[in-house]
Order: C-alpha cells, then structure tokens, then sequence
C-alpha cells in the first residue's frame, strides 16, 4: 500500500473527508486518505467516525500511523473485509480537535519565550481539551520567571499572529538549528522533507501536529501549576480561559 495522504498536514481544518477505504486488520482501517491526525509530539490522535457506503456509522476510538506511513483508524467494532474498495466518509470531532490545535499553538508560544529569553529547552510536554503540562529544563527557575513567561506569551496572543505550515528538505532543515525545540526528539522526516510550522512574525519551528490560524483564537493563557521534576526540570500546567 502506498503512504496515507494526511489531509490535515495542508488543511489545520479539514475535519471531514471523502476517501476509499484499502485495507482492514482486525478493528482498524486504513484509507488511501485521511483527516485523522494519528497523534505524535505530545499531541493525542483525533476521535471521530466513519460513515460507510451504506451511511452506517461507527465509531474511530484511536489512531495511528505504522513506520510505512499508513495512517490507521481503530473501530469500535471489528471491521469487514467487505468494505475495502468502498468509498467511505471520514468525521472528525471537530470540538475535540480545535481545542486540541489551540493548545498545541500556545505551547509553541511558551516554547518559543523560553528558549529565547531563558535559555529553557523542551523535556517533554502533553496535550489534552482542557489543560496541558510542558517540561523545561531550566536553570534559576522562579516565580517570577514564571510570571514573565505567562504575561509574555498573552502579550503575543493578543498581537494577533497567523499561522502557516511549509515543508524544507532535510538538508535544509540540517541547515536550521533554530527551527529546533527538544535536545533529544527529532522531528519526522517524511519523503525526504521536514514540516515547519510559522507563527508569523514571531517563530517558526519544526512540528507535525495541528495548529490554530491565529493566535487570537487562543484565548488568554494561565500557568496554573509548577511541579519539581528534577534539580533543573520543571514541569508547567497551562489551562486557557476565553
């Protein structure tokens, strides 16, 4: 089978889809394209539906992608080899997956602000609807710090920043060090090229998720929670309020 076209890597918006259904293992499908984003980057794969040739439609619980790029959609019941070669629609939750994209987009602005300003590199972070944690090693941490980081990346909310996503080669991007975030995850590479989301006018970095078209969707950010996570790691829940 050839790689999943994912419809979501040009569209942050493309919660529906028409597209052939070609292969079925157990209670997984794959398409020849999908919406559906499998997950990756701290970010959890959509949820959604899929309404077959005969408008049955049934429940997508989880996805994923395989190392040869097919992108498959678990069911909530066993699927039939009957329905491959069938022309199938593809639902995403919409809610889920906006709210998801909006918290995605702030994280890249707190990354951003942290790197820049304190020297704060990424250890890990995760993605929910209603609130998200990121993992910074950084040294001298304190309140205020944390303070700044919030009134900085409201104050870039409030600026009104588009978003835009374009791929470089990967001699290209070997080239960009700033276009990383992480000292140890790289990004996918996928035919030879590396996905960069931009915050125009602001930042622009390496990612393969869903993001926001402007951050004056986002709504105001709060950190609400600092953990310990080591000498040097610290751990931030950011929730974003209307």
């Amino acid at each position: 089978m050839k790689p999943t076209q994912r419809l979501y890597l040009g569209d942050d918006s493309a919660f529906d889809a028409t597209a052939t259904l070609v292969a079925v293992e157990g209670h997984s499908i794959a398409c020849d394209r999908s919406c559906f984003y499998p997950g990756g980057g701290g970010q959890p794969p959509d949820h959604g539906e899929i309404e077959l040739a005969d408008a049955r439609r049934i429940a997508v619980t989880d996805v994923r992608a395989d190392e040869a790029g097919i992108v498959w959609h678990t069911l909530g019941e066993a699927a039939s080899s009957d329905w491959i070669g069938q022309t199938v629609q593809l639902h995403i939750d919409a809610p889920r997956r906006i709210a998801l994209t909006r918290y995605h987009t702030v994280l890249h602005i707190l990354n951003t602000i942290a790197l820049r300003d304190y020297e704060a590199w990424i250890t890990g972070a995760q993605i929910d609807t209603d609130y998200s944690r990121i993992d910074f090693k950084v040294e001298g941490f304190s309140l205020e710090m944390a303070q700044e980081l919030e009134a900085k990346a409201n104050a870039v909310i409030a600026e009104g920043h588009g978003l835009r996503a374009y791929t470089l080669s990967e001699q290209e991007f070997a080239a960009r060090g700033d276009l990383l975030r992480t000292l140890e995850v790289r990004p996918p590479i996928v035919d030879g090229r590396v996905r960069v989301v931009e915050i125009e006018g602001f930042d622009a970095q390496a990612c393969g998720g869903t993001h926001a078209h402007d951050t004056r969707d986002l709504g105001r950010l709060v950190i609400y929670k600092i953990e310990n996570k080591g000498r040097i790691n610290k751990r931030f829940y950011v929730r974003l309020e209307s």
